[in-house]
């Protein structure tokens, strides 16, 4: 299967202009022959949208999001945005849309709230891990911090995961200078290859963003400045810079593809299903992986205390 990772630089909070070139993006991989097109998480709105969230989100019933959907016509595409639900909760999502058509939303599960991220105070946080069949491999797809609870990928590996696609927005020191978010990816995503014997299609972003200018409340927005207090954000740095180096990781750990660092680029590069074979021959993760063991350990864990199942007993 031929694979192309779009390395964008969104611009902040500009829907319209973003979703234009995440289309025209589409439709150029495509007649190269891509039968599936990743973009970064929150590709149709930049990641600090503070405040100004709701502005930027989009219902799975709207214009924008139909268009988008009718641009993977022939293809297939994963594309991160703001999900506004019909209950009006809003998640950091992921759209797949295959052929033409809605296939379904991934909505991040976990949402950090540390450092320069603010997601929690504003997005909800989704409920599954979910897999779908594309071209004879089974893809799952998560959603940046989602990668750093190893339960998470274990779940998509359990529900036969040949590719995991991981969609980020990772910047410089946005948990500060002793931390090398470079470094960490290149280990996370070569481990989980390794491990598992998958594909890992990682698409990170590049620019600058000031979070600053987007918890200024506009004069005219009366609710706001109500409930200000609520959201209040602590101290954080100027600007962050988003490095890129998207990358695709084979079944043995080894990277085959890598995108430019700092600038906008698109990679394509092709997935063996008989290389994911061989992998698992060599190592029978889930041949020798028992997940009932794991539910019942976590049952134990969590609830058989004093003969009392009634209710959970530990707190992780």
């Amino acid at each position: 299967m031929r694979v192309a990772i779009c390395q964008t630089k969104p611009a902040l909070l500009d829907v319209q202009t973003n979703l234009e070139s995440v289309i025209a993006h589409i439709h150029k991989c495509r007649e190269q022959g891509a039968q599936l097109v990743v973009f970064p998480e929150l590709a149709l709105t930049g990641y600090f949208v503070g405040l100004q969230y709701h502005k930027a989100a989009l219902r799975m019933d709207s214009d924008q999001i139909r268009k988008l959907a009718a641009a993977t016509k022939g293809t297939a595409a994963v594309v991160g945005f703001i999900e506004e639900s019909r209950s009006m909760n809003f998640y950091n999502s992921a759209l797949i849309a295959v052929d033409g058509e809605i296939l379904f939303a991934y909505r991040k599960l976990n949402l950090p709230n540390y450092g320069a991220f603010e997601e929690r105070k504003f997005f909800a946080n989704g409920k599954h891990i979910r897999v779908f069949r594309l071209n004879d491999f089974n893809v799952s797809v998560f959603i940046c911090n989602d990668m750093w609870h190893p339960a998470l990928p274990y779940l998509g590996v359990t529900q036969k995961a040949d590719i995991f696609v991981s969609i980020i927005n990772s910047s410089e020191e946005s948990m500060g200078a002793e931390f090398n978010n470079v470094e960490s990816w290149d280990i996370i995503n070569r481990f989980y290859s390794r491990v598992f014997g998958i594909y890992n299609i990682c698409a990170n972003r590049v620019g600058t963003e000031d979070p600053d200018e987007t918890w200024d409340i506009p004069e005219d927005d009366k609710l706001l400045k109500k409930t200000s207090d609520v959201f209040l954000v602590p101290e954080v740095k100027k600007r962050y810079r988003f490095w890129g180096g998207s990358e695709i990781i084979n079944p043995f750990g080894q990277r085959i593809y890598k995108a430019r660092l700092y600038e906008t680029d698109v990679i394509m590069g092709e997935l063996s299903k008989d290389l994911v074979r061989r992998k698992k021959i060599l190592l029978p993760y889930l041949r020798n992986d028992d997940p009932y063991f794991t539910r019942r350990e976590l049952h134990r864990i969590l609830f058989e205390q004093a003969g009392d199942t009634s209710r959970p007993q530990h707190k992780l």
